[in-house]
């Protein structure tokens, strides 16, 4: 099921790597573009170029479908009356990439009417690349190793748990949240699919971005990748993530978990979101 799609995705992402380290090699040069949420962010001719393989691979091999790219144009009224739409992000973490720390992915997610089924994302810097389709399972390819199936921790005492945080955008409501819940244990990264993927492999276990900032291509294909581990992927009131919408922000957050403990993590929260004054977003609801 859906084995084209999946060979397609996976070969897009590396063919998108591949360009995206030949930038990495030269002195390339970042400017500013006015994000999906009107505020200010990195983007360099990787983005670009990643996106436009990407988008232009995957409207070859399946001209039905819609795609959405953070570096393309959204047509709304299409990808929403289409049951599937490709969510691309060609280059997630390029602070990471602007500052050349390798935390840097593409990220390929498909979802039919509006749940991630499939997902792709690619850490060109490293040579790893996590996958999943939806009812088989979550793999990861390491330095063109074979497939190995990922599965997620098992522990449920939030004390016990491994953060995975920020490396690029520090928040002391985070500092906050890790207090509260009593965690002592925690790994910096960048980009949202390599901190979600740690939680598939149990380098971490539980992952919250309180911001509202996070896009739809920046959840998309993990979401689908730590679930096929047995995790769980919602927003901080545990509300079901969903990609047919118009918004593209994902307005209440994120929480990402290794399923055992999610439960106990949404009611943990929910004093910390009162206190922060965050009240669950209608259109998520």
């Amino acid at each position: 099921m859906l084995q084209k799609e999946l060979e397609t995705a996976m070969a897009l992402a590396r063919d998108a790597g591949k360009a995206i380290l030949e930038i990495y090699a030269t002195d390339f040069a970042s400017e500013q573009k006015l994000g999906a949420d009107n505020f200010s962010e990195p983007v360099t001719a990787a983005d670009k170029r990643a996106s436009r393989i990407i988008v232009d691979g995957l409207e070859a091999a399946f001209p039905d479908d819609a795609t959405l790219s953070e570096e393309e144009n959204d047509d709304a009224a299409s990808r929403l009356s289409n049951k599937r739409v490709w969510i691309i992000d060609p280059l997630d973490g390029t602070a990471g990439f602007v500052k050349r720390d390798g935390d840097f992915g593409v990220q390929i997610g498909l979802a039919v009417d509006g749940v991630p089924v499939l997902g792709v994302v690619y850490l060109p810097f490293h040579d790893i690349l996590s996958y999943a389709v939806k009812g088989e399972g979550s793999w990861t390819i390491a330095n063109g190793g074979e497939p190995e199936q990922m599965k997620t921790s098992d522990k449920d005492d939030l004390s016990d748990l491994t953060m995975a945080m920020s490396r690029d955008h520090p928040s002391s409501r985070m500092g906050r949240i890790m207090e509260y819940f009593g965690i002592a244990n925690k790994v910096n990264r960048g980009s949202v699919g390599l901190k979600v993927g740690l939680i598939a492999d149990q380098s971490c276990d539980i992952y919250i971005h309180p911001s509202p900032r996070t896009k739809l291509w920046d959840t998309c294909a993990p979401q689908i990748i730590l679930e096929e581990a047995g995790g769980r992927f919602t927003d901080l009131f545990g509300f079901e993530m969903r990609y047919d919408r118009a918004d593209l922000q994902n307005r209440n957050g994120i929480l990402a978990t290794n399923g055992a403990a999610h439960a106990l993590a949404v009611e943990k929260l929910k004093p910390l979101l009162v206190e922060f004054g965050r009240v669950p977003y209608e259109s998520e609801s």
